[in-house]
């Protein structure tokens, strides 16, 4: 099983101000001459960090990496206003202009992976080849899942952690409530359900829980960002109509894809790849047999990074900005 390039720092960070009062902290990595690849964080509000620099070749690839809108560096942090998925997709022709890049290799994760579909079926010709890991389509059903019955029989010494913070009348309703703790106007209870929604998400990423990765998950900062944005996200469905992103493949079946989910991912059940591959047969489904949600399991890993590997031989016509 393959592992982690090295340890990685970028040659280049900066600022792009978008619209809506937000500016996005932006990372290069790697061969500033070679393919784009563009990494694309869960959450929403997950953020970037120095592992995810290393999912590249990086004397290969010209790796961009960006926290979103409201998420890690990203400026005003946690921020609720202007966030939503089309900004979003909007934010990234911004961002691939502003490089000067004509197609890249988008690869992202969770919602990541919504997020790379959505804007792929946008703009498909920016897209040169997409590696999707752990899918999430933003249906109802999906949110229903993880936020209000389901995940709940699996974990249910950890769901009545989550559970905790919200008054036993309003549990029929989680996200509406959730996000009545999350925007409080009173700073210690906005950070008690931020710390309990962000614990769900990081004690249950892994087929074997990870203490690391729960602390992690916990830190004040992460966990405002990715309980607000995430709560707000669900609140509005994501922006999307239901079933947006699986009736819309056929915008996107001439893109080289790689669908790649764990077995026993309990975030985003595996029942979201396969409805995705049913809908999109020109791409390539890999179920990891032994994985659960989080994309540095053993045999995901290995996987995201072959998928990368593969994407080496697209012709480099296909990413190149044309000579002048």
């Amino acid at each position: 099983m393959r592992t982690l390039y090295e340890p990685i720092e970028p040659y280049r960070t900066f600022y792009l101000p978008v619209s809506g009062g937000h500016s996005l902290y932006v990372e290069e990595v790697g061969n500033p001459q070679g393919q784009p690849a563009l990494f694309l964080h869960g959450g929403p509000g997950g953020g970037i960090s120095p592992n995810h620099r290393r999912l590249f070749d990086p004397a290969h690839y010209r790796i961009i990496l960006f926290d979103q809108r409201g998420s890690g560096k990203s400026k005003p942090h946690a921020s609720l206003e202007n966030n939503t998925t089309w900004d979003l997709v909007k934010d990234l022709e911004t961002l691939r202009k502003h490089l000067d890049i004509s197609q890249w290799l988008v690869f992202g994760g969770s919602w990541g992976s919504t997020l790379s579909l959505a804007y792929a079926q946008t703009h498909p010709q920016s897209v040169s080849a997409l590696i999707l890991r752990g899918i999430f389509l933003c249906r109802p059903e999906e949110i229903q899942w993880f936020y209000q019955e389901g995940a709940s029989w699996i974990f249910p010494d950890l769901w009545e952690e989550f559970i905790r913070p919200v008054p036993p009348e309003n549990r029929h309703s989680m996200v509406e409530t959730y996000y009545q703790l999350l925007t409080s106007p009173d700073e210690a209870i906005r950070l008690e359900a931020a710390k309990a929604w962000s614990k769900w998400e990081g004690a249950t990423c892994k087929l074997e829980p990870d203490a690391q990765v729960i602390d992690n998950f916990e830190e004040a900062h992460h966990a405002l960002a990715m309980s607000r944005i995430e709560c707000h996200y669900f609140m509005n469905q994501c922006w999307l109509e239901e079933n947006q992103l699986l009736r819309n493949v056929d915008k996107i079946r001439h893109i080289p894809t790689w669908i790649i989910h764990g077995r026993y991912d309990v975030v985003c059940p595996v029942k979201n790849a396969w409805e995705l591959h049913q809908a999109f047969q020109e791409a390539t489904l890999q179920i990891i047999p032994d994985a659960g949600h989080a994309y540095d399991e053993r045999g995901i890993l290995n996987a995201l990074l072959e998928a990368a590997d593969s994407c080496k031989s697209l012709p480099s016509s296909s990413w190149k900005m044309p000579v002048s």
